[in-house]
């Protein structure tokens, strides 16, 4: 007859501490390109927040280090591959 309430608990994740790629000495800089080179894709693509694991302001200052970069060609905008797919014959 009685419904027996049953609590909705959240799950007790245990927070692990992410390794941070960037350490407390490394500068974000557009000039340290050891650094920015690591959150690039192959296609050159800025890597997601989610696959860097980098906090909100790191990947702030990683996105607009990578972009002075590219503007003043230390970087380029895309990555062309060794294999052409698009080439016709």
């Amino acid at each position: 007859m009685y419904k027996i309430k049953q609590c909705f608990r959240k799950y007790n994740r245990s927070i692990s501490r992410r390794l941070l790629p960037i350490g407390p000495g490394d500068q974000i800089d557009y000039k340290n390109m050891s650094l920015i080179s690591q959150f690039i894709s192959e296609q050159g693509r800025i890597l997601s927040r989610r696959a860097n694991k980098l906090p909100l302001k790191q990947q702030r200052f990683i996105t607009i280090a990578i972009k002075q970069a590219r503007i003043l060609s230390l970087l380029p905008f895309f990555r062309n591959n060794e294999k052409e797919l698009y080439r016709v014959d």
